[in-house]
């Protein structure tokens, strides 16, 4: 595609030399300007440089370049100018510009620096286009659930996304704790900061202290040169600890001294480094059990506890089941290229039965399973792997068995309308008690029957 460069010089003998090489020979689309008013209503055609002369009529570029850089910060602007003096030269980038470039202009010169600074203006949009998409994928709308018990947690998370008090999420193996942590950061004031992850766990616990405060060259055998630790990399940002609990004791000390007193010290060396980093954690352990059993430093454990957030396993949230379950079949469909129309009554009913001991993971793992091996447009029950099929119902609401009672494919939508019609049928129109049932808070039921525009009364 095509690149497109401004020329803005009131002078036709530079214009039509800078037309000769920039379009003629270096292939650039080009518009012309002879003053920079005109070229400040055409920048919303995106230019991808613009050469702006300094001495114009009306504006000069020096204002030209800051009203630019006002709309479009990251847009290059290469500076031309016949005052070949310092000063200018200095004004220029003080102000934004990418380069400077005396007349008569250099054109050997001229040609590399058109090409870094559009490429530097590709790769700051394609930075900013990643972001931009993981803040969408961590997003709260991205979250997938319909229960009751996490729009609590969610309600919670709200809470502690502006300030930087730290957060202890706890919650079994496979319940989305990382994913709440990443909602927190992506969504709070640092989100323009790195997220740095750490899982206590999985490093081995003789590296875990170079792993989160660095080391200096030769300061054990093998530490050929410096390196950065995590609180380094995470400065202005997050760092998530995951499974903090697994921490061994002289490392918890010290990481207790980070959160005090916001600088530490690497491994082998004396300067002292400070540090701006969130402190989010979460383990699946009870740590109130492990200081007990002094296993884990009480003063840590008030530290990081400050904000608890206990995010319920899936077998606690029945209104997520199915809702989940939809939800990763419309991913891998779309990931393996696949075009499964559901679940038969049969499947949906021992999916929405199983116990899911793995819980959000294990389901993700599992619907990917079945699409691979499914051959019928929907899902069936020989699909599903063997223990969920063999495993004893543990059914925890009724739902009504006409649901599930032969092959016939239900939409999904349909599917969640029946379950609180069924449910108000049976507690005779109280929405408390139907919420209660379904495990649903009553706003979602209040939404849900607004959206199926299901009455306030006994369902006939």
């Amino acid at each position: 595609m095509s690149k497109l460069v401004y020329i803005v010089d009131d002078e036709q003998a530079i214009s039509k030399l800078l037309t000769y090489w920039v379009r003629d020979k270096w292939k650039y689309d080009i518009e012309v300007f002879g003053n920079g008013e005109d070229l400040l209503r055409k920048l919303v055609n995106k230019p991808d440089l613009v050469l702006l002369d300094i001495m114009l009529p009306g504006m000069d570029g020096i204002e030209v370049l800051k009203r630019i850089k006002q709309l479009d910060e990251n847009l290059p602007v290469i500076i031309l100018s016949a005052q070949g003096s310092i000063e200018v030269a200095v004004d220029a980038l003080k102000f934004g510009a990418f380069d400077y470039f005396a007349k008569p202009i250099d054109i050997q010169r001229l040609e590399p620096a058109i090409k870094n600074a559009i490429k530097n203006y590709d790769l700051t949009k394609e930075l900013e286009n990643l972001k931009e998409n993981v803040k969408k994928e961590y997003s709260f709308d991205n979250i997938v659930s319909a229960d009751g018990k996490m729009q609590d947690v969610f309600k919670l998370v709200s809470k502690v996304l502006n300030n930087d008090i730290t957060v202890l999420i706890y919650g079994e193996s496979g319940t989305g704790k990382e994913l709440i942590a990443r909602a927190i950061h992506y969504n709070g004031k640092r989100k323009d900061k790195p997220f740095i992850v750490v899982n206590c766990a999985s490093i081995p616990r003789e590296l875990l202290e170079s792993e989160l405060f660095g080391h200096e060259k030769g300061s054990f055998t093998g530490a050929h040169q410096r390196k950065l630790g995590k609180f380094e990399l995470a400065n202005g940002g997050t760092l998530f600890l995951d499974e903090v609990g697994e921490l061994e004791m002289l490392l918890q000390a010290k990481l207790l001294r980070v959160i005090q007193e916001k600088e530490f010290e690497r491994v082998g060396g004396t300067e002292l480094i400070k540090t701006d980093v969130r402190i989010l954690s979460a383990t699946n352990r009870d740590l109130r059990q492990a200081v007990e059993r002094k296993e884990f430093r009480e003063d840590l454990y008030y530290r990081l506890n400050s904000f608890p957030i206990s995010i319920p396993p899936l077998r606690y949230r029945k209104g997520d089941i199915i809702v989940l379950a939809q939800h990763f079949l419309d991913t891998f469909n779309k990931k393996l290229n696949k075009n499964s129309k559901g679940f038969s009554k049969k499947a949906l009913k021992l999916i929405y039965e199983y116990n899911w001991p793995g819980n959000i993971r294990e389901m993700e793992n599992t619907i990917e399973r079945c699409l691979i091996i499914a051959e019928k447009e929907v899902i069936e029950v020989d699909d599903l792997p063997p223990h969920i099929r063999a495993a004893e119902s543990v059914n925890t609401t009724e739902i009504s068995g006409a649901l599930f009672s032969d092959d016939v494919i239900v939409p999904f939508e349909k599917l969640k309308e029946e379950a609180i019609r069924h449910a108000l049928k049976i507690t005779e129109g109280n929405i408390v008690e139907a919420a209660k049932k379904l495990q649903l808070g009553r706003a979602t039921i209040y939404r849900l029957m607004e959206k199926y525009n299901i009455e306030n009364r006994t369902i006939d």
